[in-house]
């Protein structure tokens, strides 16, 4: 196997240099506009992605090779390697193809205003910082702004893999257990493909919390860095400072604050303190009437709809979705004090501490803490697109340690179908279920708690792939 991996790199490195060759030639010939002659481009198509989807999915196969030709896939990861290379090679084509890419214009023109010193716009409701960022490449005009974004979320894709790979493997799935569930969950998910057609921010911001979970609290500056950089893209992440909180680790929370500051002071450097007002403007819009749209599943969303509907005063959806979030938080941390107190998803090894009895600063109370709250992360927003439903991803993993009974199964499995299987499509009340697929899985947690040890199913399954042999391929 080795040597005829080393063969076929050989071979791929003899192309790879043919066709830099190529393009050199072409260029030294003809100049810029010799690569037309040479490269077509079809109806629909978006050229410089089809091209630079071309490229990486070569270069992955490069490296591939290159890992089977020097001993670096053996069977204990193979399927994590397996696992990673599908998804690749899978959404590398899917996303080359002929989409609408949407939201980037959104930064695009934030970007723009904040160059030509002109308020933020309306449409944009992230804190300054996104755009700022994105000024050095706004000149670069539309088509620019979509392929260094594009590939962003590539490569942000790609690393959320294997983050969300390794952070399973924390809470105590085997690595090929681990590989198994991501790859799975990452191939058929609504919101990702969503958030992939869109090139939204998502992606980036669920990268930086798992960051932060699994740099903790080793690198405990380099956490807080990684959470404060979430909540700079995306507000909603603030709401997980309270998992770290529970850890009574205020050297943390210090760096937290510094971080946060440090990064909030970049825009003010560059714009003035300006953006800061326009997002705040901006903000204060999401909360006033308009009109419901059925696939952005919030409660205000639900609540906005049945109002008109019943030809109430606007002010019964701020009052009903208000009321909703206030019981959703009263439930989310209840269920979140459960959990830590039960160690429900993770206790420390080989030696877990008594019940109820977490040491400052180790992390297991943080990672008790974090599944429900990323429900109230993602419910508790004024909008939620169908691409939010990523951030609850490791809320619904982790159930699988949990759940047992066919009627458990019965219910996630239906609040799975409704999250990350079923299509966008807008028909109320129906569409809503991405609001009901939550509250689902916190009612699960809460189900659960008192369980002691994991999942019959989970525990045999896992320690089964633990076994298996772990020789050389």
């Amino acid at each position: 196997m080795t040597r005829i991996a080393r063969t076929a790199l050989i071979f791929w490195a003899a192309i790879t240099a043919l066709v830099a060759a190529s393009l050199l030639i072409i260029y030294l010939r003809w100049g810029i506009a010799g690569f037309s002659i040479f490269i077509q481009q079809w109806p629909l198509t978006d050229l410089p992605i089809v091209l630079v989807s071309a490229a990486l999915t070569w270069l992955l196969a490069g490296f591939l090779l290159y890992r089977l030709a020097n001993e670096k896939i053996n069977s204990s990861n193979a399927l994590t390697f397996a696992g990673f290379f599908l998804i690749a090679f899978v959404y590398l084509n899917v996303l080359s193809e002929r989409f609408r890419y949407g939201d980037y214009q959104y930064y695009l023109q934030a970007a723009n205003n904040l160059l030509q010193h002109k308020p933020l716009p309306s449409t944009y409701f992230y804190l300054p910082l996104w755009a700022t960022l994105l000024e050095p490449i706004a000149p670069l005009g539309d088509a620019g702004m979509l392929l260094i974004l594009w590939l962003v979320n590539i490569l942000s894709l790609f690393l959320f893999y294997f983050l969300l790979h390794r952070l399973l493997e924390t809470y105590g799935f085997s690595i090929r257990l681990a590989a198994i569930a991501a790859t799975l969950f990452i191939l058929v998910n609504t919101p990702l493909l969503r958030t992939l057609d869109y090139v939204q921010v998502n992606l980036l911001v669920i990268n930086f919390i798992f960051l932060s979970l699994l740099l903790y609290p080793k690198y405990s500056f380099l956490s807080a860095l990684s959470l404060a950089l979430a909540v700079h893209l995306k507000t909603s992440p603030a709401v997980l400072v309270l998992a770290f909180l529970l850890e009574k680790d205020w050297r943390w929370f210090g760096w937290f604050i510094l971080s946060f500051l440090l990064l909030a002071a970049i825009p003010v450097v560059v714009n003035g303190i300006s953006p800061y007002f326009d997002y705040l403007n901006n903000i204060r819009g999401l909360t006033q009437a308009r009109q419901a749209i059925f696939h952005e599943t919030s409660f205000d969303s639900f609540f906005r709809f049945i109002v008109s509907a019943l030809k109430l005063p606007n002010i019964f959806v701020e009052i009903a979705a208000d009321a909703a979030k206030v019981i959703l938080a009263a439930a989310a941390f209840f269920v979140m004090a459960q959990c830590v107190r039960m160690k429900a998803f993770f206790s420390p090894s080989p030696n877990p501490l008594p019940k109820g009895e977490g040491q400052r600063g180790e992390g297991t109370n943080l990672l008790n803490a974090v599944p429900s709250l990323l429900v109230l992360m993602l419910l508790a927003s004024p909008v939620v697109w169908e691409h939010h439903g990523i951030f609850v991803a490791l809320s619904f993993l982790l159930m699988l340690k949990r759940i047992d009974s066919p009627s458990e199964w019965m219910w996630f499995g239906f609040a799975y179908f409704l999250e990350f299987v079923l299509p966008t499509f807008d028909f109320f009340p129906w569409s809503y279920g991405r609001l009901l697929a939550p509250l689902i899985i916190l009612w699960l947690m809460l189900k659960t708690i008192k369980k002691q040890e994991s999942s019959r199913f989970f525990s045999a399954i896992n320690n089964w792939l633990t076994k298996l042999p772990a020789s050389e391929t």
